[in-house]
This record gives structure tokens, C-alpha cells and sequence, in this order.
């Protein structure tokens, strides 16, 4: 009765956790404390899964632990961690529990790169475990009885849940033994077992009957899985009948007690005829029969109740005490978190769309400033202020000018614009060339995917690579639009720079040379002093305040920081999910609300001081002599200024091209890595679906069958045996029995008449060879020879055995020699008692007279 069912566990493939977790931390997170202990968390992890998997678990508490540690570590890192075959390229490879292999072929297996395929297997083999714990326990106490209870409910319910999610998990077609079907019988089975736990409680604590015949009727179980299970069902069946016969007799009803008597017999019989070596139902069998035959007995003598028919009898009802726990993470109480300072993924993501559109919105209100600010630059210099106003001698460089040439000539002057215009190419070819490469690893990984599919059609059953890299691809096609961009901002500042170079040039001289090269002009010293003069120089002091004010605008923009973590954590634990958009769009006008203002004030106002300079200036234009001499020396420095202008913003517009570009180099080795990563997983994920095609095409037969001849079909005798009229029992399912040897080969015949004539010869006498006697054909009614009759020849190559060939003979080899004789009772001559020492081998007797082939080496019987 105590026979219980208990599931083999999955065997999984080594599996380096800690380089791909490593890598996706290194380029996800910044250097530092941080970054290290998220590393050592993966080792860890690495660690734990090698504990649990990568050796064989005893059947106790510890190793189950264990188990639920690495699965609810797995939950943990599940919405940390983008496990998938583009990102965290990870293959896990499971074999089936239920597949034994076969000579050329390994066991089925499955590998994916999906983190919920571990975890399906990883809680399969939690379920597993806790079946065969639940097995061991010791039912004869309580202790053993609730130990054994809890351990099937819970292999219940991690089997139901596998049965829920493992298609989902998967996105495809499962091994057999996680499939659903299969989870949802074992979950039954378990469930059922553990129902029994709670009927051998009831027996022994001697509840009433009606209850434990409720208990036992509740044990279902699905009888085509295994004999085991299929006799479980009969013998809770009889114990139902059994227990609600006693009910029946308290209730006066002695025809039924002995109808579910009968039929509890007749159930336990049937386990005693089909099932009796898997279980033993002895003592079942002896307690109904004495409650049937004394049942009978009484209802003959005293009562007379007719006994009613099987289908007349009233269904028993069920009573369950057991069901299915539920997996709740975490199942392991002493689960800590190895990650538990890490967001989750989600978190991270909405962190890095925040991220981008604070940058998007500081960058829109430092280009809006940048551009004011040119816009200023540009007006002043067309004007020829503050030039203008300075000019008073007419043949001196104006001080606006000389400030203008110092800050090019410490900045490198032309030679910095050469040197800066000069790497881009660099910079660009090997952004290029990581780019190419990285496509080039894809390219031929999809090239060889594509052939491999071609040859092998449905059997080459992975995601093609052409789906599998859309989104790389589209991520390098969008590196290629932004180096072709970046291309034409290069074209863009090379021209702006010829078209300026000269002028720049000129404010790199000495002022000797500079002041030389500016032409000279009648002074206008009637100007100085007056009223519009000293508006201009109001005017152009504020906007040099605003441009001040502006660049430390720009800068606090820079230096805000807020994270938002905490805030999208709180979001993710109050609904769920996390609206992103609406949180961030918020907390951006919060932040940068008031910076966004300043920025609008700053434009407005100097909108309103460019409009009063431009006045001025007319006024000042009005009042100033013009001449042929003072407009040419008044264009030089409106050049000079505006040559100022155009190398700062060429300089800085060189300088963040270059910056670009070496970060553009970071970001492209990453893609790089990603594409490598990729391609690798993907070749061994090639490799062991190549095996296990080549493995499945040896295990398929190479021909059809060819079916024997008809002499090879016959018996020894020469006729076909004759059919048996017992009728031939379907085969039993042997439940994990191990391979038997081979039969032993048959020894050789030994013909009636050769061994007649050897035994009728006395000792050492020559006899004359014997001529063969005739097969004797069977009489009517008789199968064939008698069943001692050794078979006509051993398994193996054919012999000569009819008279005429070279060679022929009937006699048989020594019995020293042949290894197929079981004994001396079928010997033709008796071996002589002279040559057989006690406690040694027997010795061969004389080699026969006739006997055509040599003496043969005697070889001693082990």
C-alpha cells in the first residue's frame, strides 16, 4: 500500500552566468562601488546555480532548499536583467526527465535562450525533489505523515503551475516531460498521493467509516499512466467499498454490505492477478474476504436481504483534505536577494527615456541661447560695433579688435582649426569600420542560418537570424544615418572655415601687422563724447551683461540632476506599471520650469536691445563723415569682427565633432559586443542543434525492414510452431527497471542416433561413424520436438550439417571445450570418473575416432 510515485529529476548543461550578467552591468552602469558589487552578486548567482544543478541533489530538506533559492533568485533577476536572444544571449540546454537515450543518440534535449525556460525547469526539479522526499518519509508517525502531505502538495502545485505558464515561458513546442499535459497528470498524481497520505492517517487513527470511505473514493488517479497508479486506484476503490460496507452494515442494510464486498474482492483480485509485483495486497485481500464470507454467512442464516447489483449501489461521496499549493514567490524562507540594490529593468528603462528627454529639453534651451547669442554677434559685427565706436585716431587697431586677436592667437589660431579639421577623417573611418564589422558578423551568421534551413527545412527548428536581428539591424542603420549626417556637418564647417581662413588668419598677426593691414581713415573725434556715443556704449555694456548671465544659465542647466528612481519605484509598487511619460513630463516642468523662463526672459530682452542699438547706430551713422577711406577701413573691421565670431563657433563646433565622434566609438564597440555576443550564442546554439539532428537521423532506420525467409521463421523440427490457445496478456509497463543482458545462446544438437551408438561403445573402443538419422517429423497435435531437444545449431555462422560437404560431422565437441553445455545429462558418452579430481574441473574425455577435425585446446569450465 505504501508504494508512492516519485518523478526523475531534469539534468541541466553548464551555463556561465557571471561573464554575460558582468558584461551587461559593465556597460549599463557607471564604474564604481555599485558597478563591483553588482559583479559579485553574478558570481554568486553563478555560484548558486552550479550548487543546485551542477551535481547530484540528495533526497532531503537542504538540496530542496537550495533548489528554491536558485528559483527565487531567478524571479528576482527575471524583470532586472533583459534575458532574450538580442540582448543577454544566454542558452540553457535541459535534457527530458523521461527520456533514457539511445545508442547514437544522446537523451532529447532542448536548449533556449529564455530565462523563463530555466525557471520552468528549475521549478520542475523543485516539484520533482519534493515527490521523491515526500517518498522517503517514514509513514508509521505523524511527523512522517504531515511531511510527506506537505511534499506532494507542494510537487502539485509547482507541476500545476508549469502547466499554466511553461507555453507562455517557452513561445514554443516543450520537451515531453514539461509539456502540459504531462505537468498537469503528475500534478494529479501528486495530489492524489498525497490524498492517500491523509487516508493512512484516517486508518490508523481509526476515524469512522463513512469518512475514510470518502477519503479513499477522493484518490483519483488516471489509471493509463503507470501499474502502479492503475493499481492505487483499484485498491482505494476497494477500500472505499470496503469502509462503506461497515457503514452499511451499521445501518442495517446487509444486502449491500455484501454487494460493495464483492466488489472490493473482485477489485483486489484484479491488483493480485495483474499488479502483484509492484504491490503486495495480502492482508487487503485477506480482510475482505473474511468480512465478505462472514457477511454472507449471517445474510444466509438470519437475515435473507437480496443482494443488490453493482450499478444499484448508491456513489459514494468524496472527501478532500488536500490541494495543490500555490507557488508563491519567494518558496525558500532564507532567500536574500543577491541583487537587491539593482532596479528593475523596467525601472531602468524608464530612467534612460527620462534621461533623454531632460537632455533633449536642456539641450533645446542652450541651442535657443547659442543661437541668441550668434544672432547678437552677427548684428555687432555688421554694424562694426563696438569697433565703431572705439575707431577716435582712425589709424590704430580699435581695442575690441586686439582682444578679439589675442583670444584667437591663445586659443592656437588657424593651426588648432588645421589640426582639429584634420582628425575628423580619423575619427570617422573608424567609426565606420567597427560599424561594417559589426554587420559583418551578422551578415554571415545569417548567411549560414539561411543555408542550414534550406538543407534541412522543418527539422531546422530555431528563429530565423533575419527576424532575429531586425532590431540590430535597424539600430546600425540608424549609426549610418548619423554618420552620414555627421559626414555633411563636416562638408558644412570645412567650407564655413575656407571661406574665413584668410580673415582668421589676419587676426593671428602682431598688432604691428594687423594694424598695417587695417586701412586708415580722418578720425572722427567731433563723435566722441557725444550723447548717441554714450547710448551705444550703454546699450553694449547690457548686452554684454545678458551674454554673462547667459553662459551661467547655461551652465546651471548643465549641473541639475535630480533621479528619478525613487519616484518610478514608487509608481512601479503603487499600480504596477509605470507611466513614464506623464512622470517625467511632470517632474521636467517642475525642475526645469524655472530655468525654461529665465531662458524666454533673456531672449526677450535682448531682442529689445539689439532693436535700441540698431536706432543708435543711425543716429551715430548720421552724425559720422562718411568717405571712401573711412567705409573701407570700416569693412575690414566689420570682417575682422565677424572672423572672431566665426572662429569661436568653428572651434567649438570642431571640438564637439570630435567628442562625438569618441563617444560614437564607445557606443559602436558596445553594438560591436552585442553583435559578437550574439553571433556566438547563436553558433552554439547552431552547433547543438547540428548534434542533436545528426543524433536523430542515426537513431532513424537507414531501410525498411526485410522480412526472413521461411526456413528462418521455422522451428528446429521443420514446421511452424503451433499457435497457443491461451490468449497472450498485454505487455506490463515495468517502471524504472534497468536493461537486461542478452539471452544466452542455446547449446548445440545432439542427434539421437550418434549418441546412441557413443553410449553403447564401451571405453576408449573406436565406433564407426554413424549415418545421420532422418529428422523425425511431429506427430499430428504436436508442436515439434521434445521441449530438451537442444535447438540444430548456436547463434552465429552457419555450419556445415548434412552429409557430402567437406567437413560434415555429427559428433559434438568435448564438453572441456563447449561453453553452451549446461550439465552431463545430455552428453552422448558418460566422462570418465579416473580423470576428475574432487574440487578440480572435469577433464576432457578421448577425442572420438572419426572426429575429422584436430584435437581442440581444452579450456576449463569457470
Amino acid at each position: 500500500m505504501t508504494n508512492f510515485i516519485s518523478v526523475q529529476l531534469k539534468k541541466a548543461s553548464e551555463v556561465d552566468l557571471a561573464k554575460p550578467l558582468c558584461k551587461f552591468i559593465q556597460q549599463s552602469y557607471p564604474g564604481g562601488d555599485a558597478q563591483a558589487e553588482h559583479c559579485r552578486a553574478a558570481e554568486e548567482l553563478n555560484k548558486l546555480r552550479k550548487t543546485a544543478l551542477g551535481r547530484p541533489l540528495d533526497k532531503h530538506e537542504s538540496a530542496l532548499e537550495t533548489l528554491l533559492r536558485y528559483y527565487d533568485q531567478l524571479c528576482s533577476i527575471e524583470p532586472k536583467f533583459p534575458f532574450s536572444e538580442n540582448q543577454i544571449c544566454v542558452t540553457f540546454t535541459w535534457k527530458d526527465a523521461f527520456d533514457k537515450g539511445s545508442l547514437f543518440g544522446g537523451s532529447v534535449k532542448l536548449a533556449l535562450a529564455s530565462l523563463g525556460y530555466e525557471k520552468t525547469c528549475v521549478l520542475f526539479n523543485c516539484g520533482a525533489l519534493a515527490s521523491q522526499i515526500a517518498a522517503e518519509q517514514n509513514l508509521d508517525n505523524d511527523e512522517g505523515l504531515k511531511a510527506a502531505a506537505k511534499h506532494y502538495q507542494f510537487a502539485s502545485g509547482a507541476f500545476q503551475h508549469i502547466k499554466d505558464t511553461v507555453l507562455s515561458a517557452l513561445n514554443r513546442e516543450p520537451t515531453v516531460d514539461i509539456s502540459p499535459d504531462t505537468v498537469g497528470t503528475l500534478s494529479l498524481i501528486m495530489l492524489a498521493q498525497a490524498q492517500e497520505v491523509f487516508f493512512l492517517k484516517a486508518t490508523r487513527d481509526k476515524m469512522k467509516d463513512g469518512i475514510i470511505a470518502k477519503l479513499a473514493n477522493q484518490v483519483q488517479i488516471t489509471m493509463e499512466v503507470f501499474p502502479v497508479l492503475a493499481a492505487k486506484h483499484c485498491i482505494m476503490q476497494a477500500n472505499a467499498e470496503y469502509h462503506q460496507s461497515i457503514l452499511a452494515k451499521q445501518q442495517k442494510k446487509f444486502g449491500e454490505e455484501i454487494g460493495r464486498l464483492q466488489h472490493a474482492a473482485d477489485l483486489v483480485k484484479t491488483v493480485s492477478s495483474r499488479y502483484d509485483e509492484y504491490i503486495n495486497v495480502k492482508d487487503l485481500v485477506d480482510k475482505i474476504n473474511r468480512a465478505l464470507a462472514a457477511a454472507k454467512k449471517d445474510n444466509d442464516f438470519i437475515y435473507h436481504d437480496r443482494v443488490p447489483d453493482l450499478k444499484d449501489l448508491e456513489s459514494i461521496g468524496k472527501a478532500s483534505l488536500v490541494k495543490s499549493t500555490p507557488v508563491v514567490v519567494p518558496l525558500s524562507q532564507k532567500f536574500t536577494d543577491l541583487f537587491e540594490k539593482m532596479v528593475p529593468l523596467q525601472v531602468q528603462q524608464s530612467v534612460s527615456v527620462y534621461n533623454q528627454r531632460k537632455a533633449d529639453l536642456v539641450n533645446r534651451l542652450i541651442a535657443q541661447m547659442r543661437e541668441a547669442t550668434n544672432l547678437a554677434n552677427g548684428v555687432l559685427a555688421s554694424l562694426n560695433l563696438p569697433a565703431a565706436i572705439e575707431d577716435v585716431s582712425g589709424d590704430t587697431v580699435p581695442q575690441s579688435i586686439l582682444n578679439k586677436s589675442k583670444s584667437v592667437i591663445e586659443q592656437g589660431g588657424i593651426q588648432t582649426v588645421d589640426q582639429l579639421i584634420k582628425d575628423l577623417p580619423e575619427l570617422l573611418q573608424r567609426n565606420k569600420e567597427i560599424l561594417d564589422e559589426s554587420l559583418r558578423l551578422l551578415d554571415e551568421e545569417e548567411t549560414t542560418d539561411n543555408e542550414l534551413r534550406t538543407k534541412f527545412k522543418d527539422r531546422w527548428q530555431r528563429t530565423p537570424s533575419n527576424e532575429l536581428y531586425k532590431p540590430l539591424r535597424a539600430e546600425g542603420a540608424n549609426y549610418h544615418s548619423i554618420l552620414n549626417r555627421a559626414v555633411q556637418a563636416d562638408g558644412q564647417v570645412k567650407e564655413r572655415y575656407q571661406s574665413h581662413r584668410d580673415t582668421i588668419a589676419l587676426l593671428c598677426k602682431p598688432e604691428s601687422e594687423l594694424n598695417a593691414a587695417i586701412p586708415s581713415a580722418n578720425p572722427a573725434k567731433t563723435l566722441q563724447g557725444s550723447e548717441v556715443v554714450n547710448v551705444l556704449r550703454t546699450l553694449l555694456a547690457n548686452l554684454d551683461e545678458v551674454k554673462k548671465e547667459r553662459e551661467q544659465l547655461e551652465n546651471d542647466l548643465k549641473c541639475v540632476n535630480f533621479d528619478m528612481t525613487s519616484k518610478f519605484l514608487t509608481a512601479l509598487a503603487q499600480d504596477g506599471a509605470i507611466n513614464e511619460e506623464a512622470i517625467s513630463v511632470t517632474e521636467l516642468d517642475r525642475i526645469y520650469g524655472s530655468y525654461t523662463q529665465k531662458v524666454q526672459e533673456s531672449l526677450k530682452k535682448q531682442e529689445e536691445l539689439l532693436k535700441n542699438i540698431q536706432n543708435a547706430h543711425q543716429d551715430f551713422s548720421k552724425m559720422k563723415q562718411s568717405n571712401n577711406e573711412s567705409n573701407l577701413r570700416e569693412e575690414v573691421l566689420k570682417n575682422l569682427a565677424v572672423a572672431n565670431d566665426n572662429f569661436v563657433e568653428l572651434v567649438a563646433n570642431l571640438k564637439e565633432g570630435t567628442k562625438f565622434y569618441n563617444e560614437l566609438t564607445e557606443i559602436l564597440l558596445k553594438f560591436q559586443n552585442k553583435c559578437s555576443d550574439i553571433v556566438f550564442a547563436r553558433k552554439t546554439e547552431r552547433d547543438e542543434l547540428l548534434k542533436d539532428l545528426q543524433q536523430s537521423i542515426a537513431r532513424e532506420p537507414s531501410a525498411p525492414s526485410i522480412p526472413l525467409p521461411t526456413y528462418q521463421t521455422t522451428s528446429a523440427g521443420g514446421s511452424k510452431p503451433a499457435a497457443s490457445s491461451t490468449p497472450t496478456p498485454a505487455p506490463r509497463t515495468v517502471v524504472g527497471t534497468k536493461p537486461q543482458p542478452p539471452a544466452r545462446p542455446p547449446p548445440p544438437v545432439i542427434s539421437a542416433a550418434s549418441s546412441s551408438s557413443s553410449a553403447s561403445a564401451p571405453s576408449g573402443t573406436a565406433a564407426a561413424p554413424a549415418a545421420p538419422a532422418p529428422t523425425p517429423t511431429p506427430a499430428p497435435g504436436t508442436s515439434g520436438p521434445a521441449a530438451s531437444t537442444a535447438p540444430s545449431q548456436a547463434q552465429g555462422p552457419p555450419y556445415p550439417t548434412y552429409p557430402g560437404f567437406p567437413g560434415f560431422c555429427q559428433m559434438p565437441m568435448p564438453m572441456g571445450y563447449n561453453p553452451y553445455m549446461y550439465g552431463q545429462y545430455n552428453l552422448p558418452y558418460a566422462p570418465s570418473p579416473v580423470y576428475q579430481t574432487p574440487g578440480q574441473p572435469p577433464y576432457p574425455a578421448p577425442q572420438q575416432p572419426g572426429y575429422p577435425f584436430p584435437q581442440q585446446p581444452y579450456y576449463p569450465q569457470q
